[in-house]
């Protein structure tokens, strides 16, 4: 027997890394040319076009007369902006789990689940045969767009770290499937792509969250892995398991072939920094992505450093200014005639059966060519209880800010008003923020917030203005781990593989989290 037979398979796959590393550049140079060539507004009209045709037989079309629609004017003059709420109540409620030609034509096989953070209750999201495709083409856009910029990572060298929710999905009498947007994405991998990507099925489906970040921290150390993504608090903790696990002190030393961490889902402002520390060294990129469960918005293009509109993935989008959210006549602007520096609400129509559908975020353009935005924030996610009209996106940078200044990092927090209760006595915001390490000194904290976001609003400015109508920021430090385990808790009022609530307006829900944390001892140094 040849003594060197054993490394035919060892070269052969090493041969077929190298040629589909080479292929994966010449393929994002071509996307690239592509997409930098097109014409986004007539692309657009030619997407809504070829929607309305396609579902001018279901209920939805017929009853919005989709057959008379010739033009964009046609159709925002039939189809008016709305929530999920109406078509909950209206087209799908009744019909779960069978939308069967109401809205889109034919079965749709999935169901993702959204915890509904507008809305306060679980959202059903129909996902379309057409919409995977959808979704397969924005993450290649965003691949390609990385290639194209940096051809010299070979990403597949290694593995992908996709870093997402319960992929083990439920089915229903009918056959159609409901589970987390990340399960279905999961379950659409190509088979010839799933040697290039981690976790396996039979760590992904782990229910417990613990336990799956503890086993896949466990695995993953021995993975050759050079890309990942996810949402940046999850991240956060499997790095820590990993550090404790090899005694490392940086990822970068765990993987030294990492070169690509993608993030979405929040904000990345206040995590930039930490995540640059926790990696380690300078070969590594860092790329935003902007998807949602109704539909894939946008992608970061690494030559502007900005997120990019993908236009051209039978998605049609709508912008309405945030200031003319309902108002009967709110303007209804389109990649055609969108203005500069506006903050928009994001309204989609997509290949899955939602028809000029309000997200619930927020953006603002800074590009016409190429589309490049700027994620400010959510609809119903702002702060004014005093009149101050704080949004995320200033709320975000302050935090970033003070943290820098008092060399920390925030790797979570909610901020609500504490109302007065004194008539002499004004009301201010309290911050629960969680600090990766040990908390600053609080008040220095405090004082850097609330300067930063003096700076950054005139309206915040003058109702600090010598304490009339509110007083500083109230930080209040909350424990590590304390935020996963008030999730954790209270699985019925918070999703824990959603979101932490960021933003409370009204004030019961930074009061009801602010008592859970303190009875629970999850506040303090």
């Amino acid at each position: 027997m040849d003594r060197t037979a054993w490394l035919a398979p060892v070269v052969n796959h090493r041969l077929v890394r190298n040629i589909a590393d080479a292929g994966s550049v010449r393929l994002a140079h071509h996307r690239i040319r592509e997409l930098d060539r097109l014409d986004a507004a007539r692309c657009q009209a030619n997407i809504l076009t070829k929607l309305v045709r396609y579902a001018k037989n279901t209920r939805f079309g017929k009853d919005h007369d989709f057959s008379r629609i010739r033009s964009v004017a046609d159709y925002q003059a039939r189809v008016p902006v709305r929530e999920y709420e109406y078509f909950w109540n209206t087209y799908w409620k009744d019909a779960y789990p069978n939308f069967d030609d109401i809205t889109w034509p034919g079965k749709i096989p999935y169901y993702a689940l959204s915890s509904g953070t507008t809305s306060g209750g679980t959202k059903y999201i129909p996902v379309s045969h057409e919409m995977v495709k959808s979704n397969r083409k924005a993450a290649q856009t965003t691949m390609a767009l990385f290639r194209h910029t940096y051809p010299e990572h070979r990403i597949f060298n290694g593995k992908f770290f996709f870093l997402g929710g319960n992929t083990d999905m439920k089915t229903h009498p009918n056959g159609s499937l409901y589970g987390d947007l990340s399960a279905i994405a999961a379950r659409e991998i190509p088979e010839a792509v799933r040697p290039y990507t981690f976790p396996p099925l039979e760590l992904s489906r782990i229910p417990d969250w613990k336990e799956k970040i503890r086993r896949f921290a466990e695995v993953a150390v021995k993975e050759r892995i050079t890309a990942m993504s996810g949402v940046p608090s999850w991240m956060v903790l499997l790095f820590d398991q990993m550090k404790q696990i090899t005694g490392k002190a940086t990822i970068s030393e765990i993987w030294p072939e990492f070169r690509l961490l993608i993030h979405g889902g929040t904000k990345f402002d206040s995590y930039r920094e930490l995540f640059q520390k926790e990696i380690g060294g300078d070969r590594f990129q860092f790329c935003e992505v902007y998807p949602c469960s109704e539909g894939f918005i946008a992608t970061e293009d690494p030559r502007h450093k900005l997120l990019r509109l993908v236009p051209d993935h039978d998605i049609f989008f709508e912008f309405i200014p945030v200031a003319e959210l309902g108002q009967e006549r709110a303007a209804r602007h389109t990649v055609a005639n969108l203005e500069l520096g506006v903050n928009y609400a994001v309204v989609l129509t997509s290949c899955a059966g939602v028809w000029s559908y309000l997200v619930g975020d927020t953006v603002r353009f800074v590009s016409r060519t190429p589309l490049l935005l700027e994620f400010t924030g959510r609809t119903k996610y702002f702060l004014s209880a005093f009149g101050e009209h704080l949004i995320s996106e200033e709320v975000e940078k302050g935090i970033a800010h003070a943290a820098k200044v008092c060399g920390t990092f925030a790797v979570e927090h909610h901020v609500g008003p504490v109302f007065p209760t004194e008539p002499k006595k004004p009301g201010f915001h309290r911050y629960l923020v969680e600090f990766n390490g040990p908390p600053p000194d609080l008040a220095r904290f405090a004082h850097e917030l609330d300067r930063e976001l003096i700076r950054l609003n005139e309206d915040y400015e003058a109702h600090r203005a010598n304490d009339l109508t509110m007083l500083i920021p109230e930080v209040l430090a909350v424990r590590p781990g304390g935020f996963r385990a008030m999730m954790e808790a209270r699985k019925s009022d918070f999703d824990f593989q959603g979101k932490v609530p960021r933003m409370d307006n009204g004030g019961k829900l930074t009061a009801e989290m602010f008592q859970w944390l303190s009875a629970n001892g999850k506040i303090g140094h």
